[in-house]
């Protein structure tokens, strides 16, 4: 005769369920961050790595980039997480949640999607980190995670703030997918 107690062998049964009672296309991330992914340019080649961390109701992206060209570059998030080359359409318009215009300068504005520009050294390396205040990785309205993900994308261009759609920051020169594993 077993002697474990019930309580014990149902919240076993409970947790092994959990999964499937997960909807199709949801993603959960452990700890609210995500793997840590790859930055690549139009020809797929590795130019660093992105990560994504989750906490207070604000989002924490670090950019960790070489090989770029140096100066004042737009970053962007964008609405599809598919960096397909070699000028990354497939990733979509800017993540705009609340459907706002683009650009911190602009009175309607802005996306969520709109990250400050950033800084490429002469060695055509960068670091950036970025703050998005209000956004999720997998909960809520404005979550990076949904169905199709969201794809950081690095411009040719410094982003003006204010030019709607895009701030007019010229091609889309990097992309990284950012989703949790599935």
């Amino acid at each position: 005769m077993n002697h474990r107690p019930r309580g014990a062998i149902l919240a076993a049964a409970v947790l092994l369920s959990l999964p499937a009672c997960m909807r199709e296309g949801e993603v959960r991330a452990a700890g609210g961050v995500m793997p840590t992914v790859k930055l690549f340019d139009a020809a797929g080649a590795s130019l660093g790595a992105v990560s994504v961390r989750d906490g207070a109701g604000r989002l924490a992206i670090t950019v960790n980039a070489s090989g770029l060209a140096p100066g004042t570059h737009g970053i962007h998030l964008h609405e599809t997480g598919r960096c397909e080359g070699p000028k990354f359409a497939s990733a979509g318009a800017h993540w705009n949640p609340g459907m706002k215009k683009h650009g911190r300068d602009n009175p309607e504005g802005a996306h969520l999607g709109d990250l400050a520009n950033f800084e490429v050294a002469g060695s055509g390396t960068a670091t950036a980190s970025f703050t998005v205040a209000g956004a999720t990785v997998a909960s809520g309205a404005a979550m990076l995670a949904d169905a199709d993900g969201t794809a950081l994308v690095i411009h040719a261009k410094a982003d003006d703030y204010k030019t709607d759609p895009s701030g007019a920051s010229g091609d889309r020169v990097a992309c990284a997918v950012l989703a949790p594993p599935r």
